[in-house]
């Protein structure tokens, strides 16, 4: 999976204020000011409400984790949280026999460009310039993959397969994504993935 390293819109004081009506400093100034420096939630809901993005919480998400880098806030293992992304696929066909394309090297690498690697816990993958290691997994549940892109950190995945009124949801869960550049490519690179699986199974 070659994955585009470029964020949507520019993070900058300029790109900010044209978006949100204030700039970085700003917007730092009103998380602390209403109490929310240590509510993550809370303080992106703030910022959604008051900037009226409607359904994009691209700027909300963004000034939040920005705020954390520029107070140095990380959690108990040294890392920031930073931007965690969610891209989801919903299919007529159920958890077991999705859960086949994903069981091995080659029914992974058929719909996931670049993947090489056994599907096995402890097993070590490379996937187009990522490299990482395949964690838990329980067949037509989830599966857990640490990964880690060219130049960034290291970044967790969860698989899930969720069932409910007779469809699979695959929601692929990639957290702990240090910047901006780094989530909207991977968000826009496992959307491109899903799409092709569902080529794939119809």
């Amino acid at each position: 999976m070659n994955v585009d390293y470029t964020s949507d819109y520019p993070v900058t004081d300029a790109a900010c204020l044209a978006a949100t009506g204030r700039s970085f400093a700003d917007w730092f100034k009103e998380i602390e000011n209403v109490g929310l420096s240590a509510k993550r939630r809370e303080a992106i809901q703030h910022i959604y409400n008051a900037t009226g993005r409607g359904k994009d919480v691209w700027w909300p998400t963004t000034i939040w984790v920005e705020s954390e880098r520029a107070r140095g806030v990380v959690k108990k293992d040294g890392r920031p949280e930073g931007f965690n992304i969610c891209c989801t696929k919903g299919f007529k066909q159920g958890p077991d026999l999705l859960f086949s394309h994903f069981e091995s090297e080659e029914a992974f690498a058929a719909w996931v460009p670049g993947w090489s690697g056994k599907i096995e816990e402890g097993a070590s993958f490379s996937c187009g310039e990522a490299r990482g290691t395949v964690g838990r997994i329980r067949p037509g549940k989830d599966l857990r993959l640490a990964w880690q892109g060219p130049g960034f950190g290291p970044t967790e995945i969860e698989v899930q397969f969720v069932v409910a009124d007779g469809k699979t949801t695959i929601q692929f869960y990639h957290k702990r994504i240090p910047s901006r550049a780094e989530a909207d490519g991977l968000r826009r690179g496992w959307a491109d993935a899903l799409d092709r699986l569902k080529s794939r199974v119809g």
